[in-house]
């Protein structure tokens, strides 16, 4: 692919480039060894971390949209107005997404390509320049909600400009993805520790919160509405969860991340990719839950159900559970802002080297997708509302990116022996025409006559 992983044959000058650049030769090292032990021994094929570390990654990067600041926004006033009716949602989001960013992998994994490269490969021209100018779209809404949501969070903590605070945000993001000349580990390590932060800091407002875990276990598997509104928000959580860039950028992460020297080498490579996307997305679905039942325990039951905005809910922690938990709020955002904004950037990469052959160097990549944010930032306009008119722009993209993927996914003459199973097929389908049928409600009632 070239895009994500670096060639990590350069010199680098100082010890610590060298070691930063040594990670992922060592990484591919110890993933031919996990794979040439599997299947030797009925012990060798039991679980251990040790043969799966050298995989694990890849999905961890995807599942920073999962946790981006748009999540944060529907989650909260999800809770906030609903308590916690609406937390089966977020496990039926997370379910299909982990079906979704398997078959993205499998895809990667089966072809050494990825999805843009396959549309440009095998769909004709007009449809696959169509489909590169909706991938843009989504990345643009992407980056301009998730460059905004670091802004937010540093503005928050420190108490500095807008402005000022997306600039640094800019900063930050560069430095992030500067890891990349060093090859893909580095970069894999950075993100999986903001993941980490993100986690561990609603570990923390979940003990503060002290949640009815009576009310989390019944409504996490008891689908209910309470109303239209209530299905509107409903289809907010799922259209900020299945996000489309990620569909693009997960099966060029895998792609070539271990090259396949046998058709089991592939094989090996999507067991262990398996796993790593059960546990990123699983990390991811309990983070997006954290923020709904912390909403509901905090905002629904005190009564502050008019929480709609990131501000007010950083606001109206101090009061509840003191200033503590407004901090940890503002670290868990900005945390989440920065790794995504540096995410959406690969995914930008991907979607303009996939669809078109075009190789533009990173930094003016993200000086590109900065660009929208800062000009909203400038000009003032509400941040929070920018982040819902940045969700309503992904329900739109969403569709282009999910149908070319299940499209390919069920070819033999792409897949080979990877190919779809019959009933993997039907069920991508169900779940590809329930989010498209969401995704279009969500459009209506936010677009439509009133």
């Amino acid at each position: 692919m070239g895009v994500i992983n670096q060639p990590v044959g350069q010199k680098p000058g100082s010890w610590l480039s060298r070691a930063l650049a040594r990670t992922s030769a060592f990484t591919v090292e110890q993933a031919y060894q996990s794979l040439g032990q599997a299947g030797q021994t009925q012990q060798m094929r039991r679980f251990s971390l040790r043969r799966a570390l050298p995989f694990m990654g890849p999905a961890f990067i995807a599942a920073v949209a999962y946790i981006d600041p748009g999540n944060f926004a529907t989650n909260i006033s999800a809770g906030a107005q609903y308590g916690y009716l609406l937390l089966w949602v977020i496990l039926a989001s997370n379910l299909m997404a982990v079906l979704i960013q398997t078959l993205s992998a499998k895809l990667g994994i089966a072809t050494g390509r990825n999805l843009p490269q396959l549309c440009r490969e095998y769909l004709p021209k007009r449809i696959s320049v169509g489909l590169w100018v909706v991938a843009e779209i989504g990345a643009m809404a992407t980056d301009l909600a998730e460059f905004l949501g670091a802004a937010v969070g540093l503005n928050l903590l420190f108490h500095m400009p807008l402005l000022l605070a997306g600039l640094i945000t800019g900063a930050a993001t560069f430095a992030i993805l500067g890891l990349q000349r060093f090859g893909f580990r580095p970069l894999e390590i950075i993100i999986a520790t903001l993941v980490s932060v993100i986690a561990v800091s609603y570990l923390l407002e979940t003990i503060l919160a002290r949640p009815d875990w009576g009310q989390v276990a019944f409504h996490a598997v008891t689908p209910q509405f309470a109303g239209a509104s209530s299905l509107l928000l409903a289809v907010g959580i799922l259209g900020a969860t299945v996000m489309p860039h990620v569909i693009y950028l997960h099966s060029a992460l895998i792609s070539d991340r271990v090259p396949h020297r046998t058709r089991a080498d592939a094989h090996g490579v999507f067991k262990f990719e398996r796993l790593d996307i059960w546990i990123a997305m699983g990390l991811a679905g309990l983070v997006n839950g954290a923020m709904l039942f912390m909403a509901a325990a905090v905002f629904y039951g005190s009564g502050h159900t008019a929480v709609g905005s990131l501000e007010t809910a950083y606001q109206t922690l101090t009061p509840l559970l003191g200033s503590a938990s407004s901090t940890i709020f503002g670290i868990a955002l900005l945390t989440s802002g920065l790794s995504s904004s540096a995410v959406g950037t690969l995914a930008g990469q991907v979607i303009m080297d996939g669809f078109l052959g075009w190789k533009i160097p990173i930094w003016l990549r993200r000086l590109i997708t900065m660009l929208p944010a800062l000009i909203v930032i400038a000009i003032g306009v509400d941040p929070t509302y920018t982040l819902v008119l940045s969700q309503v722009a992904l329900s739109f993209v969403l569709p282009f990116a999910i149908i070319p993927l299940m499209y390919f996914t069920a070819r033999r003459s792409v897949m080979g022996d990877m190919v779809n199973r019959r009933w993997t097929t039907i069920l991508g389908w169900l779940v590809t025409t329930i989010i498209i049928a969401l995704n279009l409600f969500l459009l209506y009632q936010t677009l439509g006559p009133h």
